[in-house]
């Protein structure tokens, strides 16, 4: 994800920025950009590409001794020098940097617009500067300034600002993270504390809400209005592991933050009384009303997530729906091309296989949309249409939070498609609409299970191999779940639909063999307890993530899942990409490189 580096104090700020920014590299980003205040006036420092990039652009030293600086990882607007954070306003005065989305900024960049303001980025962050302008010149103090329009922001975010007549930055924090690092008579702003952990090692969390003033002797916070106190906490770790947020592996930090980038996914979208959401896409409703099918491409773990959103999209969107391998697609004859929707599943935007069968299909004259999680990727400008996933970056090789996100879109597509051929009716779009938006918390939930997964799998690590059932929504969740374990730990794991055990893998099945079952709600779990006894009668432990009143007792080891509908099964999925983790660490597997593999297939 985006980070976020500030400095206040009385020595050079511009190499403590670049070094922050150079630390929060992990979390990826496709352009970098610093805001230095040097006397009255604020000077900007960005360009696309890399810290190095940047670091070359600027000054061997300044005399600012306050300052912000930004890594993007695009959302709004492609990677460009221009859409680079910090952003400005008209005068130049105010600087902001921005994690997040801001979800009304259409209706704010418009009326900013009609009294004369001029945007120079695609970005939603340039209607912060912008706004606190115009407080400014109505008399407002820059502190003033900053929380009223803060007051007028929707979505998610964590801001910094910088302005010209003042020493202070200015923070707000609303579901994304930002802390405060104590120096000696400097203090330091952070997205994590791998920005200045080498600098400080005292930290202040700030809590959603919260609107903050830094100078170099401290922060002042207040919420609501008012004064508050936030504590001041010991940061014990060593900087190597700080880089990964505290956690051992990114794969690790990125299971956990799942339900943030559930909340991402859905930012904006959702319409929860109405039963409807808004995807930014232009496919008209005559389009979807005319479709025959659907046509699903896309590979690994994005294959996955296309199985269960074909199961989705059959169900509340009235459509036949394939879902192929994408290296082994072809556009079959005798179908009508421009009744037929291709849509493409790759977290990178750049899967090789992936962008030959989108190219394959648009020769034929079909419609295609790209499903990604990368702004300007290749399948951006491939496809007719995208729909961005909004995960935040992935480093782990093993893709974890990029599979609940790419389902969680793909749900909401198929509510959208589902009432634009009013297959739909509102009161049932709201029910699952209600569920997807239950997705954040109940994953959660799993986390807070960690301790638990953890002794399971220090039970079960050296079993001989891992077999994983389910059944409807279960399957793709048992083979995503048995590609996790087998990517990290290098173990055998197979995933199949659970009436399969008895047609042939049941030979492989002995008191050496979990088999890892899903039991939930949108998984058939009464009938694939039927699985369960079968395997337990050869003796092989079962691990169950299963519902209220699914087949507790018969389970050796049983994760909970909330009440959740057809989402239950993703549930089930994070307990899975823990016990592989764990399994993966208990063995000193490199999780985050796994042997052979790579993060981005760019070639076929």
């Amino acid at each position: 994800m985006c980070g976020i580096v500030g400095y206040a104090g009385h020595r050079d700020a511009l190499p403590r920025l670049a070094s922050g920014l150079s630390n929060l590299e992990y979390r990826g980003y496709d352009s970098a950009g610093v805001a230095l205040r040097e006397g009255d006036d604020v000077t900007v420092y960005k360009t696309v590409g890399e810290v190095s990039e940047l670091r070359a652009s600027l000054p061997e030293s300044s005399e600012a001794t306050v300052g912000i600086g930004h890594t993007r990882w695009s959302t709004h607007g492609e990677p460009t020098d221009t859409n680079a954070h910090p952003h400005t306003d008209c005068t130049g005065d105010v600087a902001v940097v921005h994690n997040g989305i801001i979800d009304n900024y259409d209706a704010l960049k418009e009326d900013l617009e009609a009294t004369g303001h001029t945007f120079a980025s695609q970005t939603d962050t340039e209607v912060v500067p912008h706004l606190v302008e115009d407080e400014l010149a109505d008399g407002a103090s820059a502190k003033e300034a900053f929380a009223a329009v803060v007051e007028r922001l929707e979505g998610s975010f964590a801001l910094a600002m910088v302005v010209g007549d003042s020493e202070e930055i200015f923070l707000a924090r609303q579901d994304s993270p930002l802390c405060v690092g104590h120096g000696d008579d400097e203090t330091f702003v952070g997205s994590d504390v791998t920005a200045f952990l080498e600098y400080a090692r005292e930290v202040t969390y700030l809590e959603n809400g919260d609107v903050a003033v830094v100078t170099p002797d401290g922060v002042t916070v207040e919420h609501d209005g008012e004064p508050v106190e936030r504590g001041v906490e010991q940061i014990e770790w060593e900087a190597d592991a700080a880089e990964k947020g505290g956690y051992d592996h990114y794969m690790l930090k990125e299971i956990h933050e799942q339900p943030q980038a559930l909340r991402q996914t859905l930012s904006g979208r959702v319409d929860e009384m109405q039963g409807t959401v808004d995807l930014d896409l232009e496919l008209p409703e005559e389009y979807l009303r005319s479709l025959e099918e659907i046509q699903i491409v896309a590979c690994g773990t994005s294959y996955h997530a296309g199985l269960y959103a074909a199961k989705l999209l059959e169900e509340h969107a009235d459509v036949r729906v394939t879902v192929h391998v994408a290296s082994e697609y072809e556009f079959k004859g005798g179908r009508d091309p421009w009744r037929t929707l291709v849509v493409a599943v790759t977290q990178s935007g750049e899967t090789a296989e992936t962008l030959g069968a989108l190219r394959d299909a648009a020769r034929t004259g079909a419609r295609t949309l790209a499903v990604t999680n990368t702004v300007g990727s290749s399948v951006t400008r491939t496809a007719d249409e995208t729909l961005y996933i909004r995960a935040g970056p992935e480093i782990g090789v093993a893709a974890t939070k990029t599979f609940v996100s790419q389902v969680a879109t793909l749900a909401l597509f198929a509510v959208h498609v589902g009432r634009q051929r009013d297959a739909l009716s509102a009161t049932e779009a709201s029910e699952i609409l209600g569920d997807v938006r239950g997705l954040p918390g109940a994953v959660q939930q799993a986390l807070d299970a960690d301790a638990g997964v953890r002794a399971v799998a220090e039970e079960y690590a050296d079993s001989e191999a891992f077999f994983f059932i389910g059944r409807r929504l279960g399957h793709p969740v048992a083979l995503e779940g048995a590609l996790k374990l087998k990517e990290i730990s290098y173990d055998h794991a197979e995933g199949f639909p659970a009436g399969e055990l008895k047609h042939g893998p049941l030979a492989l099945v002995t008191d050496q063999t979990p088999v890892l079952a899903v039991l939930t709600e949108g998984a058939r779990p009464d009938a694939t307890l039927n699985s369960v006894k079968e395997a337990e009668s050869r003796g092989a432990p079962v691990i169950g993530c299963h519902s209220a009143g699914h087949g507790e007792k018969f389970i050796d080891a049983a994760f909970d899942i909330p009440d959740l509908g057809e989402m239950e099964p993703l549930v089930a999925n994070v307990y899975m990409q823990l016990f592989a983790y764990h399994v993966a660490n208990l063995k000193g597997r490199a999780i985050d490189k796994p042997r052979n593999l790579a993060k981005s297939v760019t070639v076929e």
